[in-house]
């Protein structure tokens, strides 16, 4: 869905379980669930197991096994839902994007708010999100550069729907503006990488009021 005519596209699927842990095992023995439940149960389970095995490991050095052994899923299973580790990583990646876009979307589509409150509110949004899941935020922050070309291309995209919407919120859409607008989500993601890195979450919501004082100056910039 749109956050506004003319803002580009800010998608909020608010994903069907919650990311902040082991996603819970398929029943066993016989079951009611269709062909398409049990895949789809397998591949959370795979993502969050690809979020957590790559904290104590780091992306290059997380081996199919470990994501395995965490999820509970066979390789056979595995290759038959991925062709390889950078695809199970992609598509926990593209989770992180259904999470984060379902916690701003919903601010930013508050209409009856003003637009700086909806920018303010939709990155303590983002703040809380890291919090919550500190396993997905480093997979989207910090492994991300680990994974290669492809992995940077879809989070930029990601990214680029957000940075419009700021934009336009704060009537930034000229080439200057959008570029304050890049520079300052930027800015956010490169002053929460360390404290994701090294596990220090109290950093990460020390951030939040002097982002908000900056976020506030750009507001007013002419």
């Amino acid at each position: 869905m749109s956050v506004e005519a003319g803002t580009g596209s800010l998608v909020n699927p608010a994903p069907s379980t919650a990311i902040g842990g082991t996603a819970a095992s398929l029943p066993r023995g016989r079951h009611d669930l269709t062909r398409d439940q049990v895949e789809q149960s397998q591949r959370l389970r795979l993502a969050v197991a690809m979020a957590e095995a790559c904290v104590g490991r780091g992306y290059a050095d997380t081996p199919v096994a470990a994501v395995l052994e965490l999820a509970g899923v066979s390789r056979q299973t595995f290759y038959a839902l991925h062709a390889n580790k950078l695809e199970c990583f992609l598509e926990a990646l593209d989770l992180v994007g259904e999470v984060l876009t379902a916690r701003m979307g919903a601010a930013l589509l508050a209409s009856e708010r003003p637009p700086l409150d909806r920018a303010i509110d939709a990155f303590d949004r983002y703040l809380e999100a890291i919090a919550d899941h500190p396993a997905f935020a480093r997979l989207y922050v910090v492994e991300v550069h680990a994974a290669g070309p492809d992995a940077l291309v879809r989070r930029a995209e990601l990214q680029a729907t957000v940075i419009d919407a700021l934009a336009y919120l704060l009537g930034k859409q000229d080439p200057d503006g959008r570029f304050a607008c890049e520079a300052f989500v930027a800015g956010v993601s490169a002053l929460v990488t360390l404290p994701l890195a090294t596990g220090d979450v109290d950093s990460i919501a020390a951030l939040r009021s002097p982002l908000v004082g900056r976020l506030r100056a750009l507001a007013a910039e002419l």
